[in-house]
């Protein structure tokens, strides 16, 4: 399958590729990438919140649908063993659209405005793709979108600057919709991403640079936040891994060396 192209459930079974003792880490089957915009406004940044309202007005709804099909996915995968396809389709889509938006209006990396659709857009600088799993732990659906997932809460907590109750329902961490879905939140601060969204705008207004560094930490943390995103929402079964894989790159990406998966991610399981 090419690097753009959507998962495919009928597609042939794919042969087992040997693991490499060699390999750093085990790429997650998520892909988030941003792309920085060398030449980014001076000032954009100052009125892309309002910009972007009916995105966030669109998005709402969309969630809401989203996690009303989380349910019924859940269902299925106890029941079954599988995500339904279609339900798959849809909450990507919707994490890939959130991300385009948090991109353009909360980490200011691009100011091309993001398109009103679900599919990857080769021409957009932000994308998001998700492997579609074969075969979901019946046991793990009831557990990893709270129990299992509290460690990553925490975590996610620091970097958005919110504190976690287990008495009320919220919504989101940050940029990151779906990772505190049955979490309530209190805010107590603004994060590490509100922090280095004022230093890199204030950069942006004085010198129309946004630092690099700062940029390559923003990612790792964004990309942090989806892959849990995605463990929550049932998407996935791999626990997501405690680290930062900084850069707009995803270690996960297109295929640059012989021990990493291609863009179909790991082998589909066979059916039982």
């Amino acid at each position: 399958m090419g690097p753009n192209q959507p998962f495919r459930p009928d597609q042939p079974e794919q042969p087992e590729k040997p693991e490499h003792s060699h390999s750093a880490h085990r790429p997650y089957p998520l892909r988030l990438e941003g792309h920085l915009q060398p030449d980014l406004s001076r000032w954009l940044w100052l009125v892309k919140w309002i910009l972007a309202i009916p995105h966030f007005i669109v998005l709402w709804i969309l969630w809401i649908v989203l996690l009303v099909l989380t349910v019924v996915a859940g269902i299925a995968v106890l029941i079954t063993g599988r995500y339904p396809p279609p339900i798959f389709g849809f909450t990507e889509g919707v994490l890939r659209w959130s991300w385009r938006v948090a991109f353009y209006a909360l980490v200011l990396g691009c100011d091309k405005y993001p398109p009103f659709k679900f599919e990857s857009d080769p021409s957009y600088p932000a994308d998001l793709s998700i492997d579609y799993p074969w075969r979901l732990s019946r046991g793990l659906v009831l557990v990893k979108w709270w129990l299992l997932a509290i460690p990553h809460y925490l975590v996610l907590a620091v970097f958005s600057g919110r504190t976690v109750t287990l008495d009320s329902h919220g919504h989101g961490w940050g940029s990151w919709p779906g990772g505190g879905a049955e979490y309530g939140y209190g805010r107590v601060g603004p994060g590490l991403i509100g922090l280095l969204v004022l230093f890199a705008a204030i950069s942006l207004l004085f010198r129309r640079v946004y630092p690099g560094g700062i940029f390559d930490f923003m990612m790792g943390m964004e990309r942090w936040g989806y892959r849990v995103s995605a463990y929550v929402l049932l998407l996935r079964d791999e626990y997501p891994p405690f680290r930062l894989d900084q850069g707009g790159e995803d270690p996960g990406g297109p295929a640059e060396a012989a021990d990493r998966p291609d863009r179909t991610g790991e082998p589909p399981a066979r059916p039982a």
